[in-house]
């Protein structure tokens, strides 16, 4: 297969290649599978996926004490104005936990809500934390209107098409009136930003739709919430733009073919960070 982006300096072709052809197997099986198989599929997909590829980066990130201060900088960026100390929250998708465990030093409690168990056994959990199993779609744990702010990183872009308004569907369920939901999920015209990135210029692996401002906000409004602010988000630097600024440069980009896109788009609309409010 021919590159159309050069290799990370930390990983070979066959490394990459190896990624490619795993990831777009299992991501494959999810986009024809029925919502009942794919409860079965998501239990297992990670660690499928890791055992094909045991150099994959998220298995390095965890490892580097470092890497994992620098992410969980980068998440605080988004979340830490909207917490105080009587703060419960939830976030969707904590994976090792760690950043979860960062925000419970901070707030009252924090649930986290994931599709399996990714600790480390050598972590220490916080008593005022604790880890929801679910199935993807199902969270009869979490009472009806009883949170106070929800977060995700890099999670909406991993969902079947058809699931999504589910998921933010369920949020808005255990949201409390006044409530946030601050997600920040890749934007599609600086995409793909999987490993399909490096021979395609359409997301064909674990990213199984990137998204517009467009697309989101017709699915948070159509559910009631009562505003749904972006943002410019890049950088480390947050900065609350109107939801007309990203409609103007969605509209003008759109027109540009894929291959030409992700450069200038990425001056324009770095990410899609959103707070969805109930």
């Amino acid at each position: 297969m021919k590159l159309i982006k050069p290799l990370p300096p930390n990983r070979s072709f066959e490394q990459i290649l190896n990624q490619y052809v795993a990831e777009k197997s299992i991501a494959e099986n999810i986009k024809k599978s029925s919502r009942a198989e794919r409860r079965h599929i998501q239990t297992t997909m990670y660690a499928d996926l890791f055992n094909k590829v045991p150099d994959h980066p998220r298995l390095t990130r965890r490892r580097s004490v470092e890497l994992t201060s620098i992410a969980n900088k980068s998440k605080f960026s988004h979340v830490s104005r909207f917490l105080n100390e009587t703060s419960v929250c939830v976030e969707f998708a904590p994976g090792d936990c760690k950043f979860s465990f960062e925000v419970a030093k901070r707030v009252k409690f924090v649930i986290g809500v994931d599709i399996s168990d990714q600790r480390s056994p050598e972590d220490n959990t916080p008593d005022n934390f604790r880890l929801i199993v679910y199935d993807g779609w199902n969270l009869n744990e979490i009472e009806d209107n009883s949170i106070d702010v929800v977060f995700s990183d890099q999670l909406v872009e991993h969902f079947h098409p058809e699931d999504t308004k589910l998921h933010f569907e369920l949020v808005y369920r255990i949201l409390k009136v006044g409530g946030k939901y601050i997600f920040n999920t890749p934007h599609r015209y600086t995409g793909p930003h999987d490993i399909s990135k490096y021979f395609s210029y359409e997301a064909e692996g674990f990213h199984l739709k990137e998204w517009t401002y467009a697309e989101i906000n017709e699915i948070v409004m159509g559910l009631g919430y009562s505003k749904f602010h972006t943002y410019w988000s890049g950088g480390g630097v947050d900065i609350r733009m109107p939801y007309f600024y990203h409609a103007v440069c969605e509209s003008v980009l759109g027109s540009i073919p894929p291959k030409y896109i992700r450069s200038v788009a990425r001056l324009f609309l770095p990410s899609l960070c959103g707070v969805a409010i109930k």
